[in-house]
């Protein structure tokens, strides 16, 4: 028997007997990342799904923060189908305490597509309550991303009463082989390193938690912060498809009386290349502590890391700004050479906490 969420979604009256939901199988994961890339496709032609990355989300260890359904033609008894492709897919991961990151797709082909969408997106709802209720809050924010291009994600998003609340800007900068000997030293009295490693490649732990506090501490006063406490910080890397890249993080550090304290830190990843682009480095964590700002910390990781682009024979670096940083930083990207080649929003709702289902009387 194939197994089934125990609360699944409500299919639209229109689609009931043709369609069902149940949860996701290894073979989904093909069909559900051609979907995602048709969808990617309608704003970026090149653009792809990471079948690595779904599998894990879907499937592998990423899964066990996720609570998710595809949605599938039934078989001739009724139930799920095995033999044909999923036509949506939804989950819902319980980030951290407070947020909920909501991702889905629906077959543009599908019959009934808006009621199904809106059906999945009531779901979602109801799933969000659930995390709240475990968390011990009384609600929790539905996050949920969008392409700028992507108008009909937007107006599912929009029917299904999310708001958009912010811009986001995918700047790019080219790298060039001589940068490798070429990149300024930091200031006097500032420094930047590599983790520390024990010879097995892993990272000494003190220096895992200082990223982990450099990066709460340093995004404390951004848009939509949340704390992620460091226990769900490791959670996530353990969960990494493959071993995090361990030779891409640094610290920066400032000298005072004498002794070198940390003042920032830099979390990158390798990008893979593309039938238009080389090999790249994407920037995905970038904090300067509030204590160090103004010592040009976020200079010097930046320069790190597009050095050690460099040293790689790498084309580009690139990383995500909120367009509206309290701190400026889309000015200090622009002033060094990263330039914007994409938008993409944020989109939210809440969801209230609910006592739990198995708890109530059953129903007639």
């Amino acid at each position: 028997m194939l197994p089934v969420d125990h609360f699944p979604p409500t299919i639209p009256p229109a689609l009931e007997g043709r369609f069902t939901s149940r949860l996701p199988l290894e073979r989904d994961v093909d069909p559900v990342a051609a979907l995602v890339t048709a969808g990617i496709r309608r704003h970026t032609p090149d653009g792809a799904a990471d079948p690595d990355g779904l599998r894990s989300r879907m499937v592998g260890l990423k899964s066990w923060s996720r609570r998710q359904v595809v949605v599938v033609p039934t078989a001739h008894d009724g139930s799920p189908s095995t033999d044909r492709a999923p036509v949506a897919w939804i989950a819902l991961e319980d980030r951290a305490s407070g947020r909920t990151n909501v991702q889905f797709v629906v077959d543009t082909e599908a019959p009934d597509r808006d009621a199904l969408a809106a059906s999945l997106l009531d779901w979602a709802v109801e799933v969000g309550g659930s995390f709240a209720r475990h968390r011990g809050l009384g609600s929790t924010q539905l996050s949920c991303d969008a392409n700028e291009l992507d108008t009909d994600r937007s107006r599912l998003l929009a029917a299904a009463g999310y708001d958009m609340v912010r811009t986001w800007l995918h700047m790019r900068r080219p790298v060039n082989a001589g940068e490798a000997i070429t990149t300024r030293e930091p200031r006097a009295g500032t420094r930047v390193r590599p983790v520390h490693r024990h010879e097995s490649g892993l990272p000494v732990a003190q220096d895992v938690r200082t990223v982990h506090r450099m990066l709460e501490e340093s995004f404390a006063d951004h848009f939509n912060s949340y704390r992620e406490s460091f226990a769900e910080f490791v959670q996530r890397l353990i969960e990494s498809p493959d071993e995090a890249a361990w030779d891409h993080w640094w610290i920066a550090e400032v000298e005072r009386e004498g002794q070198w304290l940390p003042a920032g830190g830099l979390v990158a990843a390798r990008m893979p290349a593309t039938p238009t682009l080389g090999e790249g480095t994407y920037l995905e964590y970038l904090g300067v502590h509030r204590s160090a700002r103004g010592h040009g910390i976020a200079k010097s990781l930046l320069r790190a890391a597009t050095q050690d682009a460099a040293e790689r024979g790498r084309t580009h670096v690139d990383l995500e700004v909120d367009n509206d940083s309290p701190t400026g930083a889309d000015g200090l990207y622009e002033s060094m050479g990263w330039e914007t080649y994409e938008r993409t929003q944020s989109w939210h709702s809440s969801a209230d906490a609910h006592p739990s289902r198995l708890l109530e009387p059953p129903r007639d």
